[in-house]
């Protein structure tokens, strides 16, 4: 398992080690104990969910907007996806910033997003199925958004037509949240840091 650290601190990128182009019969998709090694600590992803979207389908930016924050472990198992990645944790040296990555089920590749990050994604193929894992419960309701299309992030989306719903269309830019006190905070040391909740 090849694990990758993006420019953003908490997102890891985790590849299986493949000895052909072939598809797989069996596939160990995510290996939590390896990732453990790089992130420090103990991760428990107790929940899951699976999400199908159409091309040029553009989603997010979403983040947990409860008192428990969770982190998250996505894969793409049908199709392709660009996956985004927001530091919304003010305070955080990249806070603002984003990076991406492109998830498919040719390369079964994984991102691991940790609690206080923002996530995104675009459907690139006719259909895109991903499978979500989250470290805490998701109740309905429970996830705060930032606009996917906010020119202060920088995204480069690749469609030249992006999908949005009525609720992503409608969501404040990261400046708003971030005047209203809804956004995650750093707290303690850098080298200690932990990332309080937004405000309700």
């Amino acid at each position: 398992m090849k694990v990758e650290r993006l420019a953003i601190e908490g997102a890891w990128l985790m590849s299986p080690g493949r000895a052909s182009s072939a598809p797989p019969q069996r596939l160990e998709w995510h290996g939590i104990a390896v990732l453990e090694k790089y992130v420090g600590h103990e991760i428990s992803l107790t929940m899951d969910s699976l999400s199908v979207s159409v091309g040029g389908a553009v989603r997010g930016i979403y983040f947990t907007d409860t008192i428990q924050e969770s982190a998250k472990y996505v894969t793409c198992i049908n199709g392709a996806v660009q996956e985004v990645v927001v530091d919304l944790r003010e305070g955080s040296p990249t806070f603002g910033c984003a990076d991406t990555v492109v998830l498919d089920d040719q390369r079964n590749s994984g991102l691991y997003i940790a609690e206080g990050l923002g996530h995104g994604f675009c459907a690139l193929t006719e259909t895109a199925t991903t499978v979500y894992l989250r470290s805490a419960a998701h109740p309905p309701g429970d996830d705060g958004r930032v606009h996917p299309l906010d020119p202060e992030f920088g995204i480069e989306w690749l469609t030249d037509e992006p999908a949005l719903t009525a609720q992503d269309a409608a969501a404040p830019t990261l400046a708003a949240l971030r005047a209203a006190g809804r956004l995650p905070r750093v707290t303690g040391p850098r080298d200690g840091a932990r990332f309080t909740p937004a405000s309700p």
